[in-house]
């Protein structure tokens, strides 16, 4: 099970990266663009939810499009679910007490990876491959 120490841990070891506090939450960027953050859930999110609103703590992730976003709700909807706010919006939400830590290091790597600057980005990816 992830937790959002796990978070900041994976997110500030990626190169670039920053930590904010954003309508009092957490949220991490890398130059300026958020990639992955704390999204306790709203009254209207409880709402549009229903019995569907899970507990726990629940991180934000950028996705590439929405190609991306409907992939992740259908293949894995006990992990990665959506609410009103973000339609047409290339982002989910997830239950971090449904996901270890490689698996969150992976999607937090892809989100990042979505919103690097295309030469931080093959850096990375260049260092890493070696």
């Amino acid at each position: 099970m992830a937790t959002l120490e796990d978070v900041r841990r994976i997110a500030m070891s990626l190169p670039e990266t920053s930590e904010k506090v954003s309508w009092g939450s957490v949220m991490w960027r890398v130059k300026d663009r958020g990639f992955v953050w704390e999204r306790p859930l709203g009254k209207r999110d409880r709402e549009a939810l229903g019995a569907a609103a899970p507990d726990g703590e629940i991180l934000g992730v950028r996705v590439a499009d929405d190609g991306e976003k409907e992939a992740l709700l259908q293949s894995e909807p006990d992990k990665f679910f959506t609410i009103p706010h973000f339609d047409g919006y290339p982002a989910v939400l997830l239950r971090l007490s449904t996901i270890g830590a490689e698996e969150s290091t992976e999607v937090i790597t892809d989100a990042w990876l979505d919103r690097a600057p295309k030469r931080v980005a093959a850096a990375f990816l260049e260092q890493r491959e070696s």
